[in-house]
């Protein structure tokens, strides 16, 4: 299949902020906001060619797997919430902590979920074959993690600032900093998937990921808010992101057939 024309950033902009344009229209017409964004948002050029065309169906549960997620061939250790000391030497970076809980569409603690995270590095870089583009790998920093939420549904990460990195949708795309977050309910079937990203990003306005949740609210539930109680002296930054999964107010997901156009899943 052919890939669609590569537009400018310019034209890339222009497309987003028209979208945005009749999305306030809509508002102030009285139509509900949109949290999630559509499957074929068309200036994330990969969900034009990979949204599903056909109609959905259910599927038999007992032909899908329904035990609970496994975690691995051993248990899952404290250690894995800290991707600072993965190797032998110290990664390269701003050495940054995120924390925060795991709730319910009441604001409940969803405890005992397991929270996979995977980044690229300080240089915008990820372990993986289809990387390639010329950023420094950092033989210290691997960038996948994982943890137990707490009783009170808490999650706490040790890790390094992810950089900005291309990823072509479009001529001069750069993807935003982000950390994409993976968790489990109690069958495989429940899994979810988001991203969490920084505060202040130049790149929001131009990024078609970002930008495909039209409601700003929404989008703004995706920022981590820099918190000093977690900075550490002479050692880190703190910031803190709730994960929300149900309700109005819940964090945005991806969809698993998506991606980012191929590209850097770590």
């Amino acid at each position: 299949m052919t890939s669609p024309r590569q537009n400018t950033q310019q034209e890339m902009s222009a497309e987003i902020q028209a979208i945005a344009s009749t999305y306030r229209q809509s508002l102030a017409a009285g139509a509900a906001p949109l949290t999630q964004p559509s499957l074929d948002y068309a200036p994330y050029r990969s969900s034009i060619l990979r949204h599903p065309t056909k109609n959905l169906h259910h599927t038999d549960p007992e032909t899908i797997e329904l035990a609970s997620p496994a975690f691995g061939h051993q248990d899952v250790s404290p250690l894995e919430a800290d991707l600072t000391i993965v190797h032998n030497g110290e990664p390269q970076g701003e050495r940054i902590k995120v924390a925060g809980r795991v709730l319910d569409g009441d604001g409940r603690p969803v405890a005992g979920q397991l929270v996979e995270i995977w980044q690229a590095n300080a240089a915008g870089r990820y372990i993986h074959k289809r990387d390639q583009h010329p950023a420094p790998i950092d033989p210290n920093f691997t960038g996948v993690g994982r943890c137990i939420t707490g009783a009170d549904g808490s999650y706490a990460f040790t890790t390094i600032k992810p950089g900005a990195y291309p990823w072509k949708n479009h001529i001069n795309a750069w993807r935003p900093a982000h950390i994409h977050f993976s968790l489990f309910g109690s069958e495989f079937t429940q899994r979810i998937i988001t991203q969490m990203y920084f505060p202040g990003d130049q790149l929001f306005p131009l990024d078609p990921i970002y930008q495909s949740i039209v409601d700003q609210d929404a989008r703004d539930r995706l920022v981590a808010t820099y918190n000093h109680e977690l900075t550490s002296p002479e050692w880190s930054l703190g910031y803190n992101w709730d994960i929300v999964l149900t309700g109005p107010k819940r964090t945005w997901t991806e969809t698993e057939a998506l991606g980012e156009d191929g590209e850097h899943h770590g």
